[in-house]
């Protein structure tokens, strides 16, 4: 059985309750985080031994959480975490699924170099892991979802050992999104005009026409979810096609550029190296 961890504050050098999650200073959150989770873990071990009211209460939390039993079956879902993923029946998972025999989540955790404090968390050590990749796209394969809510994402977990007369009753985690690529219809209709129309003058009316949505909106979604404006886009592709056509070295430079309709003097020059951090010529200068 694993040993319980206490925690010392800056501020009180006093041991907390046997059973606490130990929080090293590195895994610390921007947002305070860590602090709420302790008392979220806190709460979880002053509560009787009927875990049904605990649960309807977490049900309520607008943060994904997902809770386990020491051998990694899962035995709770909440709501937002049902939402996030588009899920409609927690049947599939509680009481059936085991994170431990997940062999995506296993690989996933080897990748990333996380295999260790993966396996100690259910030995009752807590562990925050950054950047997790959601394996959204194992969801839809598995046919647990119709569609995907999102096209990728990366979150924080933070996971709790949950104590209970000296023994590990529960296994904590909570979701934190970092980032989510939500692959809404209209931007990704957006973002196809744009892929397929890089070769014409960039139309700001005609893109938000083949979307269906008036210019404003879709300008800001567009941003939101690709992570720069549709002009900015259009100029990104230009360049990645200009990138190959300086690769056939029987094309000059301007050939290469007016290959895209561009002139090799002209603005998206200046754009080229802002994006590559190379001009036209010294970025042909450095292919093999």
């Amino acid at each position: 059985m694993a040993k319980k961890t206490s925690i010392k504050t800056k501020n009180q050098g006093k041991k907390q309750p046997a059973g606490t999650a130990k929080i090293s200073a590195k895994a610390k959150s921007a947002f305070g985080l860590e602090k709420q989770f302790e008392s979220l873990t806190k709460w979880f071990q002053a509560q009787d031994k009927n875990d049904e009211p605990l649960f309807q209460v977490l049900d309520m939390f607008p943060i994904p959480i997902e809770i386990f039993a020491p051998d990694g079956t899962c035995v709770f879902l909440n709501r937002a975490l049902m939402e996030l993923h588009n899920l409609h029946d927690k049947n599939f998972a509680i009481g059936k699924y085991n994170v431990l025999k997940d062999p995506i989540i296993l690989q996933i955790m080897e990748q990333m170099g996380l295999s260790d404090k993966f396996q100690k968390v259910f030995q009752g050590e807590a562990a925050i892991c950054k950047d997790f990749p959601a394996p959204v796209a194992d969801l839809q394969d598995r046919g647990l979802i119709d569609e995907k809510p999102y096209e990728k994402g990366t979150m924080d977990l933070y996971n709790y050992p949950i104590w209970k007369d000296d023994k590990l009753h529960f296994v904590v985690c909570v979701f934190v999104v970092r980032n989510l690529y939500m692959g809404r219809p209209d931007v990704a209709r957006a973002k196809e005009y744009i892929d397929n129309h890089w070769l014409e003058e960039f139309d700001l009316k005609v893109m938000a026409k083949s979307a269906n949505m008036s210019i404003t909106p879709l300008y800001n979604l567009f941003k939101q979810h690709i992570g720069m404006t549709p002009g900015e886009y259009y100029k990104k592709v230009k360049v990645e096609h200009i990138k190959e056509k300086l690769t056939d070295k029987s094309l000059s430079i301007k050939e290469a550029f007016a290959a895209c309709g561009e002139d090799s003097r002209g603005h998206l020059s200046k754009v080229f190296k802002e994006i590559t951090g190379l001009t036209p010529t010294d970025y042909r200068k450095n292919l093999k």
